[in-house]
C-alpha cells in the first residue's frame, strides 16, 4: 500500500514533538526531583550541625559533662530545645540505640531501626516514606560519638510542588505539542505539496504530456520544476525529431526502392542506346574489312564511324553527370550572374554551329539577375540551345527572350522546328526518351539533354517546362529565382 508523504511528514513530526516533549519534561523534572533532594539534604545537614553546636556549646555549661549522663537526665529537655532551634521534629538517641527524649515523640516507623544502626556505626542516613523523611546523623563531642539525631523532615511540600510542575508541564506539553504540530503540518505540507506535484509533472511525462508549467517557487522544489519542465520540452523535441528521421528514413527507403527500379531502367536503356551505335561501327567495320579496296565504301564508313563514335562519346559524358545528379548533391556556388550578358555570350560560341545548319536568331533580352551555379546556368542553356538546333528545320529560326516576373526571371527559347507529339510531351524529359530515334541519330543527339537540363533546375531552385508545341515549332520556358533584393548590389 502506497503512503502518501504528506501522511509520512504527518507521523514522523508528530513522533519528534510526542519524543521531544518527553524527553524535555522528564530531564526537567528529574532535575527538579535531585535539586528538591540537594536541597533538604543540605537543609537537613545545616540542622544536624547546629544541634551539634548547640550540644557541644550545653556541655560546656554543664557541671558534670558526662555525655551519657547527660543524654540520660536532662535528655528530654534537650530535645524539645533542638526542636525550637531547628524548627523540626528531634528525637534523641543514646549509643544503645535507646530512645532518651520523650516517649511520646517514639514512633514505630518501618525500617527506622536499619537506618539507626548506619547511624550507631557514625554514618549519616535517611528513611524517606511517602510524605516523610527521618533524617539520623551521629551525635558527636570532640570527636566521639555519643548518640544519634532523628531529624523529621514533611516531603509534604515539596511533592506538591513537584506534582504542580508536572501538571504544568503536561498541559503546556500538550498545548505545544498541538501547535507546533499544526505548524509544522501546514509548513511540512507545502513541501509535500511541491513534491506531489512534481510526482504528477513525471507522470504527465510518463504519459506523453510535455507541455508542462513550472512551479512558482524559489527554492530546491521551484528549480527541479523547471529542470523538469526543460527535460520535458527537451524530450518532446528528441522524440520530434526521432519521428521525422523516422520519416526521413521512410522517404529514403521509399526512394531507394524508386532509384533501384529507376537504375534498373537506366541500364536497360543504356545498354539499348549504347549498343546501337555500337552495332553501326562494328557493321561498317566488317564491310571494311571485306571489301578494303572500296574508297566509297571506306569513306561513308569513316564518316559514320565518326558521327557515332562522336554520339557515343556524348551519351557516355551525359550518362555519367546524369548518375552523378541521380545519386549525389553537388557543392554548387551560387553567384549573382547577369541573364543578358551571360545569354549572349552562350549565343556566341553557338554562332557557328547555327551558321553551319543556315539557321538565323532573334533575341529580345532584358537587363536581369539570377543567383546561381554559373557552370549549371550555362550548361542549361547550351543542352536548350542544342536542341533547338538538332531538331530545328533547315534555314529555320530560334527566339530567344528573357523577362522578369515578379520573384523570378524567365528566359524563353522557341524553335521552328518539328515539333512534339503531344502523346509524346509528358515523356520527354525522361532519360533516353527520343520523339524520333531516326532523327535523332541523324542529328547526333543523346536523347539525354533534357532529362540532365530538369536535374541542373531543380537543383537550382527553378522549374523548366514545355510552353508550346506543334509542327511548326516548340517553346520551352526556364524560370530562375530572381537574385535576392536584400543584396546591396541589385540593380
Amino acid at each position: 500500500m502506497k503512503i502518501s508523504i504528506k501522511i509520512k511528514f504527518s507521523i514522523f513530526l508528530a513522533v519528534l514533538l510526542l519524543a521531544t516533549i518527553f524527553i524535555l519534561g522528564f530531564l526537567i523534572l528529574r532535575s527538579i526531583r535531585l535539586n528538591q533532594v540537594d536541597q533538604y539534604e543540605t537543609y537537613l545537614s545545616r540542622q544536624a550541625a547546629t544541634a551539634n553546636a548547640y550540644f557541644k556549646q550545653t556541655m560546656l555549661s554543664e557541671a558534670n559533662k558526662v555525655p551519657q549522663f547527660f543524654l540520660n537526665t536532662q535528655g528530654v529537655d534537650f530535645a524539645r530545645q533542638l526542636e525550637l532551634l531547628t524548627g523540626q521534629s528531634v528525637i534523641l538517641y543514646d549509643r544503645k540505640g535507646n530512645v532518651v527524649s520523650s516517649e511520646s515523640a517514639q514512633q514505630a516507623i518501618k525500617g527506622i531501626s536499619q537506618t539507626l544502626a548506619y547511624a550507631l556505626s557514625g554514618k549519616t542516613a535517611y528513611l524517606a516514606g511517602q510524605d516523610d523523611l527521618y533524617y539520623l546523623t551521629p551525635l558527636t563531642i570532640e570527636n566521639e560519638q555519643v548518640g544519634v539525631i532523628q531529624i523529621y523532615y514533611s516531603l509534604s511540600a515539596e511533592k506538591q510542588f513537584y506534582r504542580e510542575i508536572k501538571r504544568t508541564f503536561a498541559i503546556a506539553g500538550s498545548c505545544i505539542f498541538v501547535f507546533s504540530f499544526l505548524l509544522g503540518y501546514f509548513y511540512f505540507g507545502f513541501f509535500a505539496n511541491g513534491i506531489i506535484k512534481l510526482e504528477l509533472m513525471v507522470d504527465r511525462v510518463r504519459e506523453g504530456h510535455y507541455d508542462l508549467p513550472s512551479l512558482r517557487r524559489r527554492d530546491e522544489i521551484g528549480r527541479l520544476s523547471k529542470g523538469i519542465q526543460a527535460m520535458s520540452h527537451k524530450i518532446k523535441a528528441t522524440l520530434q525529431g526521432m519521428e521525422e528521421e523516422q520519416e526521413k528514413l521512410k522517404l529514403a527507403v521509399n526512394k531507394l526502392m524508386l532509384l533501384d527500379e529507376q537504375q534498373k531502367q537506366f541500364i536497360g536503356n543504356v545498354t539499348h542506346e549504347f549498343k546501337t551505335p555500337l552495332t553501326s561501327i562494328k557493321a561498317y567495320l566488317d564491310l571494311m574489312e571485306m571489301y578494303p579496296g572500296d574508297k566509297e565504301l571506306i569513306d561513308t564508313s569513316i564518316l559514320t564511324i565518326k558521327n557515332e563514335t562522336n554520339r557515343l562519346y556524348e551519351m557516355v559524358y551525359k550518362v555519367l553527370q546524369l548518375s552523378a545528379l541521380e545519386k549525389y548533391d553537388f557543392e554548387y556556388q551560387p553567384q549573382k550572374i547577369e541573364v543578358k550578358q551571360q545569354i549572349q555570350a552562350i549565343l556566341q560560341s553557338l554562332r557557328g554551329k547555327m551558321s553551319k545548319f543556315g539557321i538565323t536568331l532573334e533575341t529580345q533580352l532584358t537587363e536581369a539577375y539570377v543567383k546561381a551555379d554559373k557552370d549549371s546556368f550555362i550548361l542549361i542553356l547550351i543542352n536548350l540551345l542544342d536542341n533547338a538546333i538538332k531538331y530545328n528545320k533547315s534555314n529555320g529560326k530560334i527566339y530567344v527572350r528573357n523577362y522578369v516576373d515578379y520573384h523570378h526571371v524567365i528566359i524563353e527559347i522557341k524553335d521552328t522546328g518539328i515539333g512534339i507529339p503531344k502523346e509524346s510531351a509528358d515523356r520527354i524529359f525522361e532519360p533516353f526518351y527520343t520523339v524520333d530515334k531516326n532523327r535523332s541519330r541523324t542529328s547526333g543527339g543523346s536523347s539525354l539533354g533534357l532529362s540532365l537540363v530538369k536535374k541542373y533546375m531543380e537543383k537550382l531552385g527553378g522549374s523548366i517546362s514545355l510552353v508550346h508545341t506543334d509542327p511548326n515549332g516548340t517553346t520551352f520556358q526556364v524560370s530562375f529565382p530572381n537574385y535576392p533584393d536584400k543584396y546591396p548590389d541589385q540593380r
